[in-house]
Parts: C-alpha cells; structure tokens; sequence
C-alpha cells in the first residue's frame, strides 16, 4: 500500500488528482464548522453539552461532527446513500429500470444517476425539516418563524447538494470513489478525539491509572483484529472453476480455456449494516419528530423510541440495549441475505455459463449447476452475515460496560473497505498510465 502511495505521488498526473482531491476535502471539513443561519450557536453549544442522548449517533460521526454543530453539511451524504439504495430497490421491481440498469449501457448510468439525485434532494428535504422539528423546542434558533424554518431548512438542503457535487468532482477529476471518500474523511476526522479519550483513560486528573491503560491496550488491540478481519473477510474469496469447451469456427479453434467465478466472503459489503441501523433508528426519527421530548417520557411510544435509540445513547435501561442488539443482530443476517440475492442471482449465471458453452468440472450444465451456485453462496452469505453482525454488535456491548469510543464496528468497516477501494484506484491508474506511456 505505501508503495502504490510513494509511486501515485511521483506520477506527475496521479499526484495533480491527489492534490485535487486533497483541495476538495480541505473544503469539506472546512463547511463542517459553519454553523447554518438562524442558529444561536452558544445555546446550541450548551444543548450539545448537556444532552445526554443521541439517535444520530452514526450520522455525526460519518458527517465529521457536523451534524452535532448543525453545520450546513449536517446531514452529510446519509441522503444520496439512502436514495441510492432506494433507486437500486426500485430496479429489482420496476421493469423499466431494471432494464436501464443492465441494459442502458453508459446512458442508462447517466439516467439512474439524475434518478438518484432527484430522490436525494427530496429525501434531503424531508430530513431537513425534520432536524428543524426535533431542535424547534430546545430554543437554538433565533425565533421560531416561517423565515427561520426556511432558512435553515434550505441551508442544510443547499449543504447535501454541494456535497453531492464534491463527490462527483473527485470521482470525475480526483482519484475516484468521491461518496466514499467523503465519508472516510467524515469518519477518521474524529480520530484525534478517540486518541484524546484513550489518552484520558490512561492519565487522569488524579495521576496514572493502570487499569486505564489495560483498557486502552485491549481497546487497540480490538481495534487491530477488527481490521485486520475486515481486510481478510473484504478480499477473501471462493473461485468456482469454470471450464469453456473447444469448438472450431471455419479454420480456427475457440475456447477450451479455464477460468473462474470469484465468490466474496462479504459479496454485501458494508449495505446491510447500513439497511439495518437505518431500519433501526427509523421509528425514532418520525416519533421525535412529533414529540421532541419524547426521551423523558414514559408510556408505549415512549418505549419504543428508548428500544429504537438503545444502542447510540446513554441513560437507557439494559434490558432495552439487548433487545436492541439481537434485533440489529437478525436484521443484519437478514438483510445480507437480501441484498446477496439482489446482486447476484445463481439461475442468470448458470445460464450464462450454459450459453457460452461453458460448465464447471463435475457438476452438470442448468439446474444443477444453479443448485450447486446456491449451495456456495449460501453457505458463504451465512458466514458474511454473522460476520457483519459480529462487527457491529461488539462495540455495542463494549459500549454497555461504559466506553465511550467513537469507532464503532460500522466506522471500521466502512474506513476499512474505503482505503481498500483507493488504494486499488490508485493501483489502476498507475498500470493505465504505464501502458499509455508505454504505447506513446
């Protein structure tokens, strides 16, 4: 990795695109400290020191700290995201779509991509009213008008467009993977106050605590094997050989090669994590939208917004924090499931092995060979799903016992995969530059 990164800065055109690319992020956590207008900055430094509970836990960390400074890129890119995995939804139902998804080509891209952008800006328009909902009663704002409402509203719409188009810049001019890596940069921004943590655990106002820094070794070293299983489980993979029979066209002969299908342990990635904390926290966004005090009551609404926000704030009962957990533990497998199934399908690939007179040794060309897809990627969505879900749920019952770390399983896998998809990008236009240079 420190090679391909020492190389991309020697190249002349690589490193214009990194230094682009590092431009547009300076930018990025430059907007993530101003605040958007008709906000009373001290009162909401005063409410973010004294809350006490959270349910956009995940949201503030991958903004950068945004979303707890009301910033104008507070929703960060959860919008695109969400209207991303809507757009793709839609494709496995809609027929139209799904056509211009396999079919389309580089026009049908470009039609998703204003499609998803359309959804975005709607969806970025719900959530903007609804952060003004949730904050109307805590008195951040100047007054509670029209005017006001629709300053604010606008502003954090106008900051999720722009970081919109931040994204497409740096995938376009950049070193690719623009969403991402504003998301990285969200996430690792918040680096410095992890360490800072840690380092309080270790040197306290009283002096040098050992048990402190027992914790922080064994937090490091969590830290370590999450990762290092996060890059094993991200480039491990199944190959199933598949072998292409001779056949003579005129006076030449065709195929007889060997190839394989290449199965990812985690073919999922990050998404189901995503589907299911979204699911999660969903039922606790529309009831605080409506009741802002909703966390300091008690009756039936009031425990399910406790269940929903069980795992991304303090102060609720451990009963609530379990359920939570073994629910987004089911939902995650589910869901792995799920969108393993919707990307790829065992009947389609069997079909087209079939088609190109293909087959794999010692397993029969259609059905079969579909059963025995489905078997493999079965047991390997299993394996994903638990994965997932064991990387998400541990740092909630570390979080139980009363650490308060910012790096949760869904930061590191998402960190993770991030620099793994850049330094591969990086990998890739340093061999096309090579082979341009080499042809020229």
């Amino acid at each position: 990795m420190f090679k391909t990164i020492k190389n991309a800065i020697k190249t002349p055109d690589v490193r214009k695109k990194l230094l682009f690319t590092l431009l547009l992020i300076v930018i990025f956590r430059f907007g993530c400290y101003i605040t958007v207008p008709g906000v009373d900055a001290v009162q909401l430094a005063a409410l973010a020191k004294a809350s006490s509970t959270s349910l956009s836990g995940l949201i503030n960390v991958i903004s950068g700290g945004a979303f707890q400074r009301l910033s104008v890129f507070a929703m960060s890119i959860s919008p695109y995201i969400t209207a991303s995995i809507v757009v793709q939804l839609m494709a496995m139902v809609i027929p139209s779509l799904e056509k211009l998804t396999k079919e389309g080509g580089e026009e049908g891209r470009r039609k998703i991509n204003v499609y998803t952008k359309i959804v975005t800006i709607v969806l970025a328009l719900i959530e903007a009213i609804g952060v003004y909902l949730s904050y109307r009663s805590s008195g951040i704002f100047v007054n509670q008008s029209f005017t006001t409402m629709l300053i604010v509203v606008v502003g954090l719409l106008a900051g999720t467009a722009f970081l919109m188009w931040l994204g497409e810049q740096i995938t376009n001019l950049g070193i690719g993977n623009g969403i991402s890596m504003i998301i990285f940069i969200g996430i690792i921004s918040g680096m410095p106050d992890a360490v800072s943590y840690l380092w309080g655990l270790v040197f306290t106002a009283t002096g040098f605590s050992t048990k402190g820094l027992v914790i922080t070794l064994g937090v490091i070293a969590g830290a370590i094997l999450f990762v290092a299983g996060v890059v094993f489980v991200q480039e491990a993979e199944r190959r199933v050989p598949v072998q292409y029979a001779k056949k003579v066209v005129g006076r030449k002969m065709y195929g007889g090669q060997s190839t394989h299908i290449p199965l990812k342990l985690a073919m999922a990635g990050v998404m189901p994590v995503i589907f299911a904390s979204s699911f999660m926290t969903f039922p606790a966004m529309i009831i605080q939208m409506f009741n802002p005090n909703i966390a300091s009551q008690s009756g039936f609404w009031a425990g399910v917004y406790k269940f929903s926000v069980a795992t991304s704030a303090s102060g609720i009962p451990l009963g609530y924090t379990i359920a939570n957990a073994i629910v987004y533990l089911l939902l995650i497998v589910a869901f792995t499931f799920f969108y393993t199934y919707a990307t790829f399908n065992p009947a389609e690939v069997s079909n087209n092995i079939k088609k190109n007179g293909g087959f794999i040794p010692g397993i029969r060309a259609g059905k079969p060979t579909t059963d025995y897809l489905k078997g493999i990627l079965s047991k390997l969505t299993w394996f994903g799903g638990f994965f997932l879900a064991l990387i998400a749920v541990v740092p909630i019952l570390v979080g139980v016992s009363g650490l308060n770390i910012s790096f949760g399983g869904t930061t590191i896998l998402i960190v993770v995969g991030v620099a793994l998809e850049t330094v591969q990008q990086l990998e890739s236009q340093l061999v096309m530059r090579h082979y341009k240079g080499f042809l020229e």
